[in-house]
Parts: C-alpha cells; structure tokens; sequence
C-alpha cells in the first residue's frame, strides 16, 4: 500500500507565498515522476509542475515565473514552493506520483488527499 499526504496549504494573501509538500510511505520499489495538480470549483483538474527522479521539471504556463517544484528522492519528498500568489491560484492542489511496487511489477498512479490553497484578502 503506498500513501501520499500533502501539508502546508493554507490561506494566504495576494502576493504572499506559500510551501506544499508531500512525503511518499509505504512499500515500493521506486518512483518516477511526481508532479503537483490542482482543481477549482467547477473546474478540471490541471497539471501545475511535475518533476522526474533526475530533476527535469515542467510547469504550467501561468505559473512558470512564480512557482518551484523539486522533490526529495532519498526521503520520498516533492515540494512545491509557490510565491507571488494570485486569487486565481485558489484551489486543492494534489500531490501525483508514479510508483512502481516491485522491481519486475508495473508502475501505478497514486493521488494524495488534496490540501487547499486560498488566495485572498
């Protein structure tokens, strides 16, 4: 059973900043990438950042300037550093991460629960 918790949303005002982070538990092999999602009312779930095990990241655009994705491979961490915020970065942002259970078993999508990020003054 893998398990993926996020910490670190909040409330914040525009222009402040805040730190997401994620720590991967359980029993696995490995993980390959990880990334950041999030989702609005209403809205579809996006893609904010990803990150491989080598570092290679991608963002969306409109958070490209503003936001840092960089992940932990020896403690099974990836963060999230988010500065600049906006009122439209309000959502629950999810933690991703692609795990492979056994070293000859296939790779699996694991969602953490969602932490809330509110953007306002």
């Amino acid at each position: 059973q893998v398990s993926l918790v996020e910490s670190g949303g909040g409330l914040v005002q525009p222009g402040g900043s805040l730190r997401l982070s994620c720590a991967a538990s359980g029993t696995f092999f490995s993980i390959g990438a990880m990334g950041w999602y999030r989702q609005a009312p209403g809205k579809e779930r996006e893609l904010v950042a990803g990150i491989t095990p080598v570092g290679t990241t991608n963002y969306k655009d409109t958070v490209k300037d503003r936001f840092t994705i960089s992940r932990d491979n020896a403690k099974n961490l990836v963060y999230l550093q988010m500065n600049s915020l906006k009122p439209e970065d309000t959502a629950a942002y999810y933690c991703n991460a692609a795990v492979r259970l056994s070293w000859q078993g296939r790779t699996e999508n694991y969602w953490g629960q969602g932490t809330q990020v509110t953007v306002s003054s």
